[in-house]
């Protein structure tokens, strides 16, 4: 287990937020600041991510430990916890193992499945960015778009770039990102199932939840119930973040 980098904002019933991979907390200020009315909010950059250390290991029971600990570190009895893609597996996982720990558990865009390798050509844009002889964050910018044709993509993986001392590095572990992508994709770890009140929120025009998926949520989770936002892909949250701070909202404070 490691210690993690957060935010804390606000007052109240403790909220935890995970960001997806390749991201930060710092994906999530909108709903950081938004959310902080009604909860004690704590964004949290999960290990190999933002400022949080890097490991070598990088599987969701270890997640799942670090965040635990991350409780404990903080004084947290019991919290709701909200994440997105990898952080909602990293949700999933926590809920799973200690339920007693998580009050509600909002997923965003993600099942409980395994899933095709999807990031082949984001890898190769980032290994193919030449951090040696970097100029400018544009330059960063030019080389990622000969594999990544998403200028949105390509702003939300420059997030990761900082300049340290006179040249640029990412502040995630790209390598062991890459080393145990296969770990990413897997199904969160499950010798039983999580009661307690859940919510999964999936973007309209995402492929991330689809219905043959809802026998393995209905499994793990059988008190879930989905809502659906549309007009919206793979991040909701980034694409209709009012409507995304409401409906979490309506879950998260209900009876």
């Amino acid at each position: 287990m490691l210690t993690l980098h957060y935010k804390e904002l606000g007052q109240g019933d403790p909220l935890l937020i995970l960001h997806g991979l390749f991201g930060t907390l710092e994906n999530w200020g909108g709903q950081i600041k938004a959310l902080s009315g009604q909860f004690r909010v704590f964004a949290i950059d999960l290990r190999n991510h933002g400022r949080s250390p890097w490991s070598e290991q990088m599987d969701y029971p270890s997640l799942s430990a670090d965040l635990i600990a991350f409780m404990d570190q903080h004084g947290i009895e019991r919290a709701a916890v909200l994440g997105h893609s990898m952080g909602g597996k990293a949700a999933m996982q926590l809920a799973l193992d200690h339920p007693e720990r998580v009050s509600r558990l909002l997923v965003v865009d993600i099942a409980p499945v395994r899933y095709p390798p999807g990031h082949n050509e984001v890898f190769d844009g980032l290994f193919g960015v030449d951090l040696a002889h970097l100029a400018s964050r544009g330059d960063a910018d030019q080389q990622l778009a000969a594999h990544i044709d998403d200028a949105g993509v390509r702003q939300f993986l420059l997030k990761n770039l900082y300049r340290d001392g006179d040249h640029f590095a990412w502040r995630m572990n790209l390598k062991a990102l890459h080393r145990e992508y296969e770990q990413i994709a897997a199904a969160p770890e499950s010798k039983g199932h999580y009661p307690g009140p859940t919510q999964f929120i999936k973007g309209g025009r995402s492929s991330y939840i689809q219905e043959a998926h809802r026998g393995a949520i209905g499994k793990l989770f059988p008190n879930a119930s989905a809502r659906v936002m549309e007009g919206v892909g793979h991040w909701p949250h980034a694409e209709k973040p009012e409507l995304f701070t409401r409906l979490a909202l309506r879950f998260l404070q209900a009876p």
